[in-house]
């Protein structure tokens, strides 16, 4: 019996769409799971020393920066996805002659770090809580840039050691971003396996991985700063995180800012600056009271 060419191209057709769909849920959980990695490039700025950091597991390649003059704190900095401590160029001089000792690591699996998988947040929270664990005693500010933001905030929850968290442009929950910014043409099943591929190969839990439910127990001040036209995370994920903080907290909206572009924003890094000295300063009334 034959078959006609254009029931056979059906069946063919038909076939490819099905394994397609098998393959696809394996395939967008690896692009969850295993970010690109960039090598760092920049040049360590003056006054900085190469230096490792004892993680949850596993070293972390970082920077260590000295603060200049009369000390005042630790800020830890915090890069996005597929960045590296290279980011944080930027940071170090404007806050080391500030007093502030400045520290920048490659995230696991990010730079020069070791790991297997981003469980965003998941286990890299467990990963800053050890480096906050070698300040010896000293309560940091956070500043978080996407997924450092994430991670500085679902920390910040339960680490009563920080002082205060700058997140620019953080997700208020992994679910939602990953669905957010999945390809438009695989299907919503697909996506669901696609997350439990991903938690069964990362070993961590897609649901626990929320900044905004986090945020409900977030005792330190909250700065957050997000793109008013950021398309990949959009500024309603920083909202919920901020309707659902208790503490001291503000949100500012940078007018025609995308993703990444929020930090550029026209007398941003002064309103940064002034909430850690406000945040600073709360701190030493909160303890000096008797």
């Amino acid at each position: 019996m034959r078959i006609g060419w254009r029931v056979f191209v059906a069946l063919v057709a038909a076939g490819v769409v099905v394994t397609a769909l098998m393959v696809a849920p394996s395939v967008a959980a690896g692009g969850l799971l295993y970010p690109q990695r960039h090598a760092v490039t920049a040049a360590i700025p003056p006054g900085c020393e190469n230096r490792d950091f004892e993680g949850e597991g596993l070293t972390l390649r970082g920077w260590s920066c000295a603060a200049i003059g009369r000390r005042r704190g630790t800020i830890v900095y915090l890069h996005g996805i597929a960045d590296n401590r290279g980011s944080s160029a930027g940071v170090v001089p404007r806050f080391t002659p500030r007093g502030f000792d400045v520290i920048a690591y490659d995230s696991r699996r990010h730079g020069e770090s070791p790991g297997e998988v981003c469980t965003y947040g998941f286990v890299e929270k467990r990963d800053l809580r050890r480096v906050i664990d070698g300040l010896q005693g000293q309560s940091p500010v956070l500043i978080g840039t996407s997924l450092g933001a994430a991670v500085a905030l679902q920390e910040a929850a339960s680490d009563p050691r920080i002082a205060a968290v700058i997140a620019a442009e953080p997700f208020s929950d992994l679910r939602t971003v990953a669905t957010e910014r999945a390809p438009w043409f695989l299907p919503p099943p697909v996506i669901r396996k696609a997350f439990m591929v991903a938690e069964q190969r990362g070993g961590f839990l897609v649901d626990a991985v929320s900044p905004a439910q986090a945020a409900r127990a977030i005792k330190a001040p909250v700065l957050l700063i997000h793109g008013a036209e950021d398309t990949d995370t959009p500024p309603a994920h920083s909202q919920r995180i901020f309707d659902a903080l208790t503490g001291p907290r503000r949100l500012i909206l940078v007018p025609n800012a995308a993703h990444n572009q929020s930090l550029y924003g026209p007398g941003v890094w002064t309103e940064i600056e002034r909430w850690i000295d406000e945040a600073l300063e709360l701190r030493e009334r909160r303890f000096a009271a008797p």
